[in-house]
């Protein structure tokens, strides 16, 4: 059968079935999961999908959503519509027309590492169970549920003394790093690291000491060299780090450990891009005890709805944590504390994430190979940037910007070497022939500058 055929056979997807691996009910959305499903071979051509009104039905919105949805995906080639057997996945084609399959770069983020709303879970049993918590008459701030608790517990990489919750990583971080440090005191940070990190200290007026970082991590001598500056805590990304996409081996845990055993200060450790790490989970807990905060995130994961990130560690630092909450903090609901502990524990989620991770294993590997081919050589090692060597940073992100693209400054997270730009690759389109014009786009910017 040609490319962009009608099959000969039909065989019908049910709504229900495709409506439960929807996660982002917008036109993007479901286009952007059906499209996944059909890459993958999960739906294969020849499928009759399901009506407009039949899945519009299921997914609770207006027919008119999926009708975009369903003209998104004829425009990239992989349905068709041939009376009367209603809407037929096509054989993908090999390299859809850009003009056709694509509406521009300025829509794709390129520049924050958000996750791809087409590869969250659904949400709908998750708030069902969520809504059988334990309901309390009064505010509950710094409260975690047994449920969540218990989902968390098993996957923790060192034994906590305590838990307590916040409204998602960079809530977490705030109360971490302010639990430890007051304004005027200084941290010793990895570099270069998360730019919203490195904001969020600024406005807390906490002084930043970098320590440079190398394919495995912080480096002990910096490490070493920034304790001369009596930082009141180090804080460092233990896997999946951003921009650099590293984790830390137990090796390099060791030596960094070894530095820091002679010192009295706190380490937080940012697990921001959570269960979908590729390395497990390691941490200097197993050798610092009664020193080390944990603070992951799980709305990359799982999506920002939930707002959900657990904090472990020894019980004084958990409780100088708790301490931070004042009257009008954002506190965290029970009842998205257990829907993210059904998440966590349900093996239909479990599938989803694992799909997930490597459709971003594939996204982060189809630009590095695109970029080598012009000569820029990158990592693709986890996460959702990549770090990309450019000779001058401020024109080629001019340069970029012209032609629609938004990237990521290098500067902004506190990159202490050559120049460099982040590449957000999450939402990365998955057909070759558009990120092949992306990699050509970077190093013509490059070049010019």
């Amino acid at each position: 059968m040609a490319t962009g055929e009608l099959a000969t056979t039909t065989l019908p997807v049910g709504a229900g079935w495709l409506g439960s691996r929807i996660g982002e009910r917008t036109a993007r959305g479901v286009a952007g999961t059906v499209s996944g499903l059909i890459r993958d071979g999960e739906v294969p051509p020849g499928t009759r999908l399901p009506t407009v009104r039949a899945l519009a039905a299921e997914l609770s919105v207006s027919p008119t959503t999926i009708a975009e949805a369903w003209s998104q995906l004829r425009a990239a080639g992989l349905i068709g519509t041939g009376r009367p057997r209603g809407t037929i996945v096509l054989e993908p084609p090999s390299s859809p027309p850009p003009e056709r399959a694509f509406s521009g770069w300025q829509t794709v983020d390129l520049e924050h590492g958000l996750p791809d709303p087409g590869l969250l879970p659904p949400l709908e049993d998750a708030v069902a169970a969520g809504v059988h918590t334990e309901r309390f008459g009064g505010l509950v701030k710094n409260s975690i549920t047994p449920q969540l608790r218990a989902a968390v517990k098993p996957t923790w990489p060192f034994a906590a003394e305590s838990w307590t919750v916040a409204a998602g990583g960079q809530d977490g971080m705030l109360l971490a790093c302010q639990a430890v440090a007051r304004p005027g005191d200084v941290i010793a940070l990895e570099a270069p690291t998360a730019p919203w990190l490195r904001e969020l200290l600024r406005r807390s007026r906490i002084h930043v000491v970098p320590v440079r970082c190398d394919e495995d991590g912080p480096l002990p001598s910096s490490l070493a060299a920034a304790l001369e500056h009596r930082p009141v805590a180090f804080v460092y990304q233990p896997r999946a780090q951003s921009p650099l996409g590293h984790s830390v081996p137990a090796d390099r845990l060791a030596e960094l450990a070894a530095v820091l055993s002679e010192e009295d200060l706190t380490v937080i450790e940012d697990d921001d891009f959570g269960p979908l790490a590729s390395s497990p989970s390691l941490s200097l807990g197993t050798r610092l005890p009664g020193r080390v905060l944990l603070v992951r995130s799980y709305c990359t994961a799982f999506g920002l709805e939930l707002r959900s990130c657990v904090i472990g560690g020894s019980a004084a630092l958990v409780e100088r944590v708790r301490q931070q909450r004042g009257p009008g903090s954002v506190w965290s609901s029970r009842i998205l504390q257990d829907a993210q502990a059904f998440l966590l524990t349900d093996p239909g989620s479990a599938e989803l994430l694992n799909r997930a991770r490597h459709r971003y294993a594939q996204r982060r590997t189809a630009l590095t190979e695109a970029l080598r081919e012009h000569g820029i050589s990158v990592r693709a090692r986890d996460g959702l940037t990549l770090w990309v060597p450019v000779p001058e940073e401020s024109r080629t992100l001019m340069t970029l910007a012209a032609n629609g693209v938004s990237a990521g400054s290098g500067t902004r997270a506190g990159n202490p070497g050559t120049p460099h730009i982040r590449i957000a690759t999450g939402q990365l389109p998955d057909d070759p022939a558009l990120v092949a014009d992306l990699a050509r786009m970077i190093a013509r910017a490059a070049r010019r500058a």
